[in-house]
């Protein structure tokens, strides 16, 4: 009987490492090297230019060149380098970038976890990134290095500021911190999403929806600044600091504070989708519900959130070949000047049409 119960708990837990990694090699790995692809392609077709074309149809296969050739690359660490810190270091950001996925609501019935304070969890997870950061910046004993850390460490910690008092006002317009049930709530209608004011009617509608699409534009903004993305990519300016935080790293270690990059780039998309724009709902209701076929609502369900987070990352991607990098006075202008203040009054006019 002991024997018995033994296997059941080691099949228990080769499952939860299962399910735990699945996320990771269905969808955060292939995203990863489509969205280098496509990135190079945007920036191709906004210059004009070609872009990657050599290996495999139209350069299909070209990240996936890029990353075998990573793979087999050489892992240097300098006799002077925290050699411990240094290993650490983009493991603690890839593990801070990949946890955030398990609050995020693909569809109503595919979720890593159905926790209750899923946004809260992204928030704190996130924080990891940071220390790795900061950690990877110091033990490569290169002042390059070590001042992207820093910029990086103050943009992140700056610009989390109006990010949190925006998801706030949404917890307190919700009810709910679970970015499931955000996305349950805007159900039927593109008209009923948060970003249009939610299921409120007449004149608090009216009044209140300005107010969403400043908080939608303050929440993207800031979630723009945390991932490091142009204008806000001083961390990792490429003409003053060569690669910023990451120079001194080379082969997979690399690789991964790139995939950690892009993994973050969806994960702020989604925030923003589950948030304000209808989460997992269709704009124009569901076909599965017309037909009679309830199984097809879910997929549906699926395309439409990774749609519209694509579709955020697409706009990141415009962003960067469209605007130029801030100074590092502009960037926190920006923040305490503007953002924060204007967030702070987004939360108390939402909090008090709420309770209206």
């Amino acid at each position: 009987m002991y024997e018995i119960i033994n296997d059941f708990i080691q099949i228990e837990i080769v499952s939860m490492f299962i399910s735990a990694a699945l996320p990771l090699f269905v969808f955060i790995l292939p995203f990863a090297l489509f969205a280098v692809l496509a990135e190079r392609k945007v920036s191709a077709f906004m210059q004009d230019r070609i872009g990657p074309n050599r290996v495999g149809y139209h350069g299909i296969l070209q990240t996936v060149a890029d990353i075998l050739k990573l793979i087999q690359k050489e892992d240097i660490v300098a006799e002077k380098n925290d050699k411990v810190l240094f290993n650490i270091a983009p493991y603690l950001v890839f593990a801070g970038s990949f946890a955030a996925f398990a609050a995020i609501p693909f569809s109503s019935k595919y979720i890593g976890s159905h926790t209750e304070v899923g946004i809260f969890y992204i928030i704190a997870i996130s924080s990891l990134v940071v220390a790795g950061i900061l950690m990877g910046g110091w033990a490569s004993n290169n002042k390059y290095s070590l001042l992207g850390a820093m910029r990086s460490a103050a943009q992140i910690i700056s610009y989390e500021i109006p990010t949190a008092l925006v998801v706030l006002a949404m917890i307190m317009f919700t009810g709910t911190m679970s970015l499931d049930a955000m996305s349950q709530q805007q159900t039927a209608y593109f008209w009923n999403w948060n970003i249009l004011g939610g299921h409120e009617t007449g004149i608090l509608k009216i009044v209140l929806t300005p107010f969403m699409i400043s908080g939608f534009l303050i929440l993207f903004t800031s979630t723009l600044a945390e991932v490091n993305r142009v204008p806000f990519d001083i961390p990792e300016a490429e003409s003053e600091l060569v690669s910023g935080f990451h120079t001194e790293y080379t082969g997979m270690k690399f690789a991964m504070f790139f995939l950690s990059e892009y993994a973050n780039m969806f994960a702020v998309g989604a925030i923003v989708t589950a948030v304000f724009l209808g989460g997992y709902q269709s704009p124009f209701g569901y076909i599965g519900n017309s037909i009679g076929v309830t199984w097809l609502v879910p997929i549906e369900q699926f395309f439409w959130f990774t749609a519209k987070g694509l579709f955020m990352v697409f706009v990141q991607m415009w962003l960067r070949w469209t605007l130029p990098r801030l100074r590092v006075d502009q960037l926190m202008t920006i923040c305490w000047k503007y953002l924060i203040p204007y967030s702070f009054l987004n939360l108390i006019v939402i909090g008090i049409i709420t309770l209206l």
